[in-house]
C-alpha cells in the first residue's frame, strides 16, 4: 500500500552497517513507495535531518550513540511539540532501565537488539497507522473549526436580519413593540419581524421553522423575506400567507415547514386582522384586567406543505393600552431538571402580573422566568417572543 501521507522514517544509529541492511530488507516496500527511509548517525545529525526533511514522521533511534544519545534526543524532540512525530527506541534487552526512561520521555514504542526485522516491519506499520489516525483527527478538527467559524458568521447574519433597534419607530406614540430571539444552537429556525405597511398599519409576524441548524436558518431567512415582501404590498394576512405558502411549497426541500402568525394592526382604529398558520395562539393582554385572553385560532395549517390551501383572516378589536404577546413553543416547551415542562398555564399566570409593564419588561421577564424554571438545563429549542402594545 502506498504511503498516503508521504511520511519518511528516520533511522538514527551509529552502526554504519545498519543502513544497507535496512535498505536490503525493505527493498520491495521502498520500490513500491510504501516506505521511505532517511539515515542519521547520532542525535545532532537527526535534528538537522528533521529540518531538511519536514515530512519525517517516525524516528527509529538507538539509545547509546556519540555526541547526542537517544535519551537526550527524546528531550529535544519533546520541545518541538509535534505529537504526530513518533519515536521508536532500540536498545539491548538487558537495558530496560533506559528503555523505561525513554518511554517516560515520550517514546511511542521500543524494539530490542538484535533487531527482528519482521517485528520491525510490524512496529513501523503500527506506527504509520497511528500517525494516519492523528492526521485524520487533525483534519477533522480543522474541518470542525471551519464549520464553527461558518456557523458564527451565519449566526451574525441571521441575527442581523431581525429587527434589533427599539423603539423601532421614533416619534410614534400610538404603539410600543419589543422582541427577542435566543437560538438553542449557533443558528436557529425561529424568526420575528415587523414593518409599517403605510402610516396607519403595522404588520408583525412570528414564525418557527421545523428542524434546527443551518437548513432551518436558511428556510427561516427565506420565509421571513417572503412574508415581509408580500406584507408590504398590503395584502390581507390570509392572502399573504396563502401566497407565501405556494412559493414555499414549490421551493421546500427535505419536507421542511414553518408555523407562522401574521397580524396587521390598524393604529387609527385598534382593529387587529390576523392569520395563523399552525402557530401557538398569541395572548391578548387587556388593560386593567387580571385575565389573559387567548386569541381565537383561524384553524389553518403550516406553511410549506400543501400548495393551494386558502388561509382565513380574522379580526379582533383592541382598546388603548391593550397588548398582544406572540411566542414560539421554545417558551412553553422548556424543561427543567425534573423533566417538567414550563407549559402555557405558567406563562398565563406570569402574564397576569406583567400587563402594566412595558413591552421590553414583559419579554425580558418571561425569558428570565423560563431560565429560572429550567434550572440550568440546556436550551432545547429557540426562545422567541414579540410583545406589542396599542395606545391609539
Amino acid at each position: 500500500m502506498e504511503n498516503q501521507f508521504n511520511i519518511k522514517i528516520m533511522v538514527v544509529d551509529d552502526e554504519v552497517d545498519l543502513e544497507p541492511l535496512i535498505r536490503q530488507k525493505f527493498r520491495r516496500q521502498i520500490r513500491n513507495d510504501e516506505l521511505d527511509f532517511v539515515f542519521a548517525h547520532n542525535g545532532l545529525e537527526a535534528l538537522s535531518k528533521l529540518i531538511e526533511y519536514p515530512n519525517i514522521g517516525i524516528i527509529l533511534s538507538d539509545i547509546n550513540m556519540p555526541e547526542m544519545d537517544g535519551l537526550t534526543l527524546l528531550l529535544k524532540l519533546k520541545e518541538l511539540k509535534k505529537p504526530s512525530l513518533k519515536t521508536v527506541i532500540v536498545s539491548a534487552y538487558g537495558d530496560m532501565e533506559n528503555i523505561r526512561t525513554a518511554m517516560n520521555r515520550g517514546a511511542f514504542d521500543f524494539l530490542t537488539k538484535p533487531i527482528n526485522f519482521e517485528d520491525l516491519e510490524i512496529t513501523i506499520n503500527k506506527t504509520l497507522d497511528e500517525i494516519g489516525l492523528q492526521h485524520m483527527a487533525m483534519k477533522e478538527h480543522d474541518q470542525l473549526i471551519s464549520i464553527q467559524q461558518d456557523l458564527s458568521v451565519a449566526r451574525d447574519i441571521q441575527q442581523g436580519i431581525l429587527p434589533k433597534t427599539f423603539p423601532p419607530f421614533p416619534g410614534r406614540t400610538d404603539l410600543e413593540i419589543f422582541a427577542s430571539m435566543t437560538a438553542a444552537k449557533e443558528v436557529g429556525g425561529d424568526f420575528y419581524d415587523f414593518f409599517m405597511i403605510d402610516n396607519d398599519r403595522l404588520g408583525f409576524v412570528i414564525g418557527d421553522v421545523s428542524g434546527k441548524g443551518i437548513p432551518a436558518a436558511i428556510f427561516m431567512a427565506v420565509s421571513r423575506t417572503l412574508i415581509r415582501a408580500t406584507g408590504l404590498n398590503g395584502a390581507s394576512p390570509g392572502e399573504c400567507l396563502q401566497y407565501v405558502n405556494n412559493l414555499l411549497c414549490n421551493e421546500s426541500v427535505s419536507c421542511m415547514f414553518v408555523t407562522v402568525f401574521y397580524g396587521i394592526m390598524n393604529m387609527k382604529t385598534g382593529e387587529l386582522e390576523y392569520a395563523n398558520a399552525g402557530h401557538n395562539p398569541p395572548y391578548i393582554l387587556r388593560d386593567g384586567s387580571m385575565t389573559v385572553e387567548e386569541l381565537k385560532s383561524t384553524g389553518d395549517i403550516i406553511l410549506g406543505c400543501f400548495e393551494g390551501h386558502e388561509f382565513a383572516s380574522m379580526k379582533i378589536q383592541l382598546n388603548p393600552k391593550d397588548g398582544i404577546l406572540l411566542f414560539t413553543d421554545g417558551v412553553t416547551e422548556a424543561f427543567n431538571r425534573k423533566d417538567e415542562i414550563y407549559g402555557e398555564e405558567r406563562l398565563v399566570n406570569l402574564l397576569t402580573t406583567l400587563q402594566s409593564l412595558s413591552t421590553s419588561k414583559i419579554v425580558n421577564s418571561i425569558v428570565d422566568d423560563v431560565n429560572l424554571f429550567s434550572q440550568g438545563m440546556a436550551q432545547s429549542d429557540d426562545i422567541t417572543l414579540l410583545s406589542l402594545k396599542y395606545f391609539g
